[in-house]
């Protein structure tokens, strides 16, 4: 890997030095492999779609949607394993070591279930077989260890690997699967497919990390143990779990209040929300290993809000004036009737970007209480609609009042939080 450390100096005690370290042009390299990666999903979704016909392609994509959840694990381990390094980047080796252990049991156990369960997802899913279920659960290992090993690059801030690591998460995915789709357009080898590319990034991220720290590690006042980065993990995991769901509970709120017709044009302008969403994913990816140390968490928050917020506005902007070519981008002229409401969509893509961008701050600074805040807003979505909502315009609009009122909550949480960990620094002192 180009940014490959050689040999590891040793410090003070013997100890292996910290890896941590700070690649200059990681922004771009990051920038442009999160959207490779996310363009080439979207392309195999995209091949797929066309050479499955709609009922293949149905099953196709839950099974996707199904990985979508399963993938928590993943980046709740991420998240642990960066959060860590980069709080205590001298206990690089211990991290590492308790990361692989916690990973890799992670990634056998789920899949053990996963496999187990089999004929259970096979019926939930409507598959054609118990052989596409059963390849659920053996993607489910890659694509958890490939966690461990992004959130180890990320706290090392080796931006160079973690890019490779996520072209590597996308484009063999698009070349193979799209390859034996083309070859034999069923089910079975559209997931087999995504199999193949789920092994890629975890070649990459294995090769990064090959010359591993060895050997005794320093004395240490963090418990880096098994039962600490699991009870971590495990927090992450709730709070990422949050997340998704109040991102994705709107369209199964309009699939039951809203008629088939509206239900789907609301689905299309979501797109939109997703596209803007995504687009700053980068910025999370870079900012969390400043957030997670106590001197530059406050200015790596609010330069990345402001990042994020930015590239919201372009989207809402553009969204706004050129609303033709953006209605091309969520479906065409069938959903010329959200045409109006797409820069809304666009808001509701920003807001929900700079609500996962301060769910990855509490993540890095621990502040497990606050996602109870993501919770109640789930459950306050589906009253409100129901009680409110009888159009796409007004269930858009409920929706974006639920997470600007969420976004002021945790805006003030991780605030208040700064503030008496900047207070407590000054103590120290």
């Amino acid at each position: 890997m180009p940014d490959q450390n050689p040999a590891t100096p040793t410090g003070r005690a013997g100890a292996p030095a910290s890896r941590v370290r700070d690649d200059p042009r990681g922004g771009a390299a990051i920038a442009v492999a999160i959207g490779v990666m996310n363009i080439a999903t979207y392309g195999f979704q995209i091949v797929a779609a066309r050479a499955l016909g709609p009922q293949q392609y149905g099953a196709l994509a839950a099974v996707m949607n199904l990985l979508l959840v399963i993938s928590v694990a993943s980046l709740a381990l991420q998240a642990t394993a960066a959060r860590r390094i980069a709080a205590a980047p001298g206990d690089v080796a211990a991290v590492e070591d308790g990361v692989r252990r916690v990973t890799w049991r992670a990634a056998l156990g789920l899949g053990a279930v996963l496999v187990l369960a089999a004929p259970l997802v096979n019926e939930l899913l409507r598959l054609e077989s118990v052989g596409t279920a059963v390849l659920v659960g053996l993607i489910a290992v890659p694509l958890t260890v490939m966690g461990g090993l992004a959130g180890t690059l990320q706290g090392e801030r080796r931006w160079t690997s973690l890019a490779l690591l996520y072209v590597a998460a996308g484009v063999p995915r698009l070349a193979v699967g799209s390859a034996l789709i083309l070859w034999r357009p069923e089910e079975l080898t559209a997931v087999v497919g995504v199999l193949v590319g789920a092994l890629a990034p975890v070649a990459v991220g294995v090769y990064a990390l090959r010359h591993r720290l060895g050997g005794d590690h320093a004395p240490s006042d963090t418990d880096h143990g098994t039962r600490s980065l699991v009870r971590e993990s495990l927090r992450n995991s709730q709070a990422l779990l949050a997340f998704f769901a109040v991102t994705n509970i709107d369209v199964i709120i309009a699939r039951n209040l809203l008629d088939d017709h509206d239900s789907g044009l609301y689905a299309g302008g979501l797109i939109l929300t997703k596209a803007v969403l995504f687009l700053p994913q980068f910025v999370v990816v870079l900012a969390f290993p400043s957030m997670s140390t106590g001197a530059d968490r406050q200015r790596a928050l609010r330069l990345s809000l402001v990042l994020v917020a930015a590239l919201g506005a372009v989207g809402v902007l553009a969204a706004y004036l050129l609303s033709d070519v953006a209605l091309i981008f969520v479906g065409g002229d069938d959903y010329a009737e959200v045409r109006g409401e797409l820069w809304l969509f666009a808001i509701l893509g920003t807001l929900l970007s700079m609500i996962q961008l301060l769910v990855y701050a509490l993540l890095a600074r621990e502040g497990g209480r606050a996602v109870l805040l993501l919770w109640l807003a789930l459950a306050a979505l589906p009253v409100l609609a129901a009680t409110l909502v009888g159009s796409v315009e007004g269930l858009l609009t409920v929706v974006l009042a639920v997470n600007a009122v969420l976004f002021v909550a945790l805006l003030g949480v991780v605030l208040l939080r700064g503030g008496h960990a900047a207070h407590a620094a000054a103590d120290d002192d």
